[in-house]
């Protein structure tokens, strides 16, 4: 095996569960994908949805450091949109510092909530001002860079603790355009696909990271579910959906539902909208035949490093998915 697997975690809050279950479920795993053989362990950050649990992926992600030793733990990731740079840098260096060597910042553009929730995150911004996602990067990059860099700009204050290894930095996208953002700001890039397995997307995207001079090499997200036989795997694939939303003035999201979808338009003063089910792209079958797709993906892009999302409706499978794969994947590495 040529290539590193680690995971991605929504913390999903199952029905009769609290949140308290749900975050206490995600530390579980991350010791048990730690133990298994996982490089990274990512919380992702959602708002104002009652089936996750990650609204605050740094707060998790302190915990998570500290309830293991090993595996590289942080963000998949922090939604730059609705917070100040320096904050992000402060929170991530002290992060950092409390666990040298095993902090990944991982950096997201989308909203990850619904309207109400977008505009209480963004309380005392002003709306008239649309906030520029790339000069926010910048800044964040210029906040982290004192982390390594004993130099000061006299206009620029320090985003201290100022810990001994940066985080290792990441931005997450979909598209070329985001891929050459990275590139130009000195970021690794993530390829955001269990969004979107289009592969001319995929390609697109990291020729784009490539040309542009990024550093590294792009990592490659993808959904993923092994199961014992491909008849279950396929099964529980099968109940798997997509909602797409398209709003009238031609914003289009993926929300989880047709409730959600409806609360969405609702909450955004939306009165006419229409959605689309899609089934999401997931690479499903025997851990046997998961490797072998990874292993392609591997070849024709030339991805060293994949970032495993579960599916969360696959509800008791997730377990078994990871660990199917570490003993295919990893075990036989090792």
């Amino acid at each position: 095996m040529t290539y590193r697997l680690s995971l991605l975690e929504k913390s999903p809050v199952f029905d009769g569960e609290t949140g308290s279950i749900a975050l206490a479920r995600s530390v579980a795993l991350a010791q048990n994908a730690e133990r298994w053989g996982y490089h990274r362990f990512w919380v992702a950050e959602h708002h104002g949805m009652a089936g996750v649990a990650s609204s605050s992926p740094e707060v998790l992600a302190a915990y998570i450091l500290a309830s293991t030793s090993r595996i590289r733990v942080g963000s998949g990731g922090v939604l730059l949109q609705h917070y100040s740079p320096y904050k992000v840098a402060e929170n991530f260096h002290v992060l950092a510092s409390l666990a040298p060597g095993r902090v990944d910042l991982g950096i997201g553009k989308a909203p990850g909530g619904l309207p109400l929730a977008t505009r209480a995150l963004q309380w005392g911004h002003d709306p008239a001002v649309r906030r520029d996602f790339s000069a926010q990067l910048r800044q964040l990059g210029a906040y982290l860079d004192h982390g390594t860099d004993s130099g000061q700009a006299a206009d620029r204050p320090l985003a201290t603790p100022l810990p001994p290894e940066a985080p290792q930095c990441f931005l997450l996208g979909g598209g070329p355009e985001s891929a050459r953002l990275a590139a130009e700001q000195g970021w690794q890039f993530v390829f955001a696909g269990q969004l979107n397995g289009d592969h001319a997307a995929i390609e697109a995207s990291i020729t784009a990271f490539v040309k542009a001079g990024g550093p590294g090499t792009p990592l490659l997200a993808v959904t993923a579910l092994a199961a014992e036989s491909s008849e279950e795997a396929e099964r529980i694939a099968d109940g798997l959906q997509i909602v797409r939303l398209h709003l009238d003035d031609g914003q289009a999201l993926n929300v989880g539902s047709e409730e959600q979808a409806a609360e969405y338009a609702r909450q955004a003063g939306v009165t006419s909208y229409r959605t689309e089910l899609r089934r999401p792209s997931i690479v499903a079958g025997t851990p046997a035949r998961v490797r072998r797709e990874l292993d392609a993906l591997h070849r024709r892009f030339g991805i060293a490093e994949f970032i495993l999302d579960t599916p969360a409706a696959a509800r008791q499978q997730r377990l078994t998915s990871i660990a199917l794969l570490a003993d295919e994947v990893l075990a036989a590495a090792a």
